[in-house]
């Protein structure tokens, strides 16, 4: 039985936090080293294509329910479905994680995946699509959701190993960006002149290379510890969660930056139509420049070798991202506010890099998908509350002031932080 007692200081395993020779210039091989292993560089050039075609659905689901209702509620309400089920199912996303083959369930996700975004094409280029249609298609893709996600983050360190952690998560993240930047200036070109259809058509297609990739990999076998009921395990996962001060404080900051930074991420559209009057192309090119500053936030952080600083940079990202979002709220003119994206986008991906990077450091392997899971349930699973309230409080008191509120809780969530001592050395 686990010790319910204070654990002890963390002290991270030297080939995850070894350090380097390098003061001030990294090698561009050192930044991309986790290129090394192939099973990540396939998953790479998988996730390069099937993202590429997420953030296009992404944008094209945003603006449709903004084309169909003009509502900011409903705006709030398609998030919500979209990401509640991680929240609510996500656990139990953990639990799978951990006593069955992680690849086998991110193949099967991935699949699902992919037919829910054909759904979604059928529909709108049928000319049948509807609001509910896309609430209740929200909700499948949340519930495959909350089992790929912790499924797929556990993955990573079996690509790459514990050497090459930090790095391999940082350059997930600058791919995950990268799309960012290219899929959403794609898809408001493509709404503009052939609809929200094709986008959702395209990512459906876009999910063959991910699943080829995935079924290209040579991982090698685990064993699964399965002679405990899956209720104890699950609740093994959350006592380990709670008696550990560094991945407590970790999950409730990033809870915290999570609800904070939903005002800004729902109400682009709105700002983008209403306010800026730029529509879907404006739409876009507000993504695309988060995306910008996200990439090149998590390569700068891709080239650090340990991760004793970490914690420092979620702090500085935290406080960076809240002043971003108040600038951006009462910003009078999309110049402005565009030229405020790529800081946004800098911010927020280094703190969500930089935390899981921690936490997968201070875990062992067998909690990994539980607290995975966990970590998934507070940067997504959370949102739904955020994006609800957003699109409640914007409808009550205005998009500005909404994400001004954000901005505010974001730097008070960052000094909180900022206050606790963490233990981690190296």
């Amino acid at each position: 039985m686990e010790n319910r007692s204070a654990p002890a200081p963390v002290e991270i395993p030297d080939v995850v936090a070894q350090r380097t020779p390098f003061r001030k210039r990294v090698p561009v091989a050192q930044t991309f080293r986790a290129f090394r292993h192939r099973n990540f560089r396939l998953f790479v050039f998988g996730q390069i294509v099937s993202l590429v075609g997420t953030w296009m659905q992404s944008v094209a689901q945003s603006w449709l329910v903004y084309h169909l209702s003009h509502s900011e509620l409903l705006l709030g309400m398609t998030w919500f479905c979209s990401q509640i089920p991680v929240f609510a199912l996500g656990a139990l996303g953990g639990v799978a994680s951990d006593r069955y083959s992680r690849h086998r369930i991110v193949v099967f996700t991935q699949t699902l995946s992919m037919l829910q975004a054909f759904a979604m094409a059928a529909l709108t280029l049928s000319g049948r699509i509807q609001i509910s249609h896309i609430l209740a298609l929200a909700v499948m893709l949340g519930a495959i959701n909350a089992f790929d996600m912790p499924a797929r983050q556990s993955l990573i360190v079996q690509m790459s190993g514990k050497e090459d952690l930090l790095n391999a998560i940082s350059l997930n993240s600058a791919i995950f960006n990268a799309a960012r930047v290219i899929g959403p200036g794609i898809a408001g070109l493509l709404v503009a002149y052939l609809g929200e259809g094709i986008c959702f058509l395209l990512n459906g297609v876009s999910f063959l290379a991910v699943i080829g990739a995935l079924l290209a990999m040579r991982l090698p076998a685990t064993v699964r510890r399965l002679h405990d009921s899956p209720w104890s395990h699950l609740m093994e996962g959350f006592r380990y969660a709670w008696a550990h001060t560094e991945v407590r404080a970790l999950l409730a900051v990033m809870a915290a930056l999570t609800i904070a930074g939903m005002p800004t991420l729902v109400l682009m559209p709105f700002f983008a139509d209403d306010i800026f009057h730029r529509g879907s192309q404006g739409l876009g090119f507000l993504m695309g420049a988060m995306g910008v500053g996200a990439v090149i936030g998590t390569l700068v952080l891709a080239g650090r070798t340990h991760i004793a600083g970490l914690p420092k940079v979620i702090v500085s990202s935290a406080m960076t991202m809240g002043a971003s979002f108040i600038v951006f709220a009462w910003s009078p003119s999309f110049y402005l506010s565009l030229g405020m994206m790529p800081f946004i986008g800098f911010s927020v991906m280094r703190q969500m890099a930089a935390a899981n990077t921690l936490i997968q450091s201070l875990i062992p392997d067998h909690y990994r998908g539980r607290i995975m899971a966990l970590y998934a349930m507070t940067v997504v699973g959370l949102g739904p509350f955020g994006s609800l309230a957003a699109g409640g409080l914007a409808h009550a008191y205005g998009a500005r002031a909404t994400t001004f509120a954000g901005g505010l809780m974001a730097i008070l969530a960052a000094a909180v932080f900022a206050k606790i001592d963490l233990k981690i050395q190296r």
